[in-house]
């Protein structure tokens, strides 16, 4: 429906009385049909997003852990003198391999916010698609009722009603 549209359907009608002013706009939306949000995400996702994503995904994985235990320990052994004095190249405290793990360490978490950031785009995307399904649905439901004769005010104050007690239920355990 268009702004300049006239609403000549009965059910329209009712979606339009329900936001408690009726001016002949239901929605500022043509059409909705259910999409993907994975495919939407991807669609827009660059190679470094996905490679933000698989090291994310390693790096919260146990074979990270794993590696890393075995990793420290050779470095440790190596550099305690495990295998002679010659192999040493870290002497203690190991300033090294402090350096080494403080710059993973901020690649790590710089992978983790970008990650963390496409998370929230992604839950907005779902916002937008959850919206677009529950308006297509309410459409559809009091098109349907009006179509079965069923009295959509009184649905809507039943409705109303069932929300209201529901928000003071709620407020009441919190």
């Amino acid at each position: 429906m268009t702004i300049n549209t006239p609403i000549t359907c009965p059910a329209c009608r009712a979606i339009d009385r329900a936001d408690g002013v009726e001016d002949g706009n239901l929605y500022k939306i043509e059409h909705y049909h259910a999409r993907s949000e994975s495919a939407l995400l991807h669609a827009v996702m660059r190679a470094q997003d996905r490679a933000a994503d698989r090291i994310t995904a390693f790096a919260g994985s146990l074979s990270f852990v794993y590696i890393h235990t075995a990793w420290f320990a050779a470095w440790i052994a190596l550099n305690i003198g495990f295998l002679g004095a010659a192999a040493k190249f870290d002497k203690f405290p190991f300033g090294l391999l402090t350096m080494i793990v403080s710059l993973e360490a901020i690649f790590l978490a710089t992978f983790v916010m970008v990650t963390q950031n496409r998370q929230g785009r992604r839950a907005d995307i779902r916002s937008d698609l959850d919206f677009e399904t529950n308006l297509r649905s309410e459409i559809w439901s009091v098109h349907i009722g009006q179509a079965l004769g069923v009295d959509v005010e009184h649905v809507e104050e039943v409705v109303r009603e069932a929300i209201a007690g529901s928000r003071s239920e709620l407020n009441r355990q919190q």
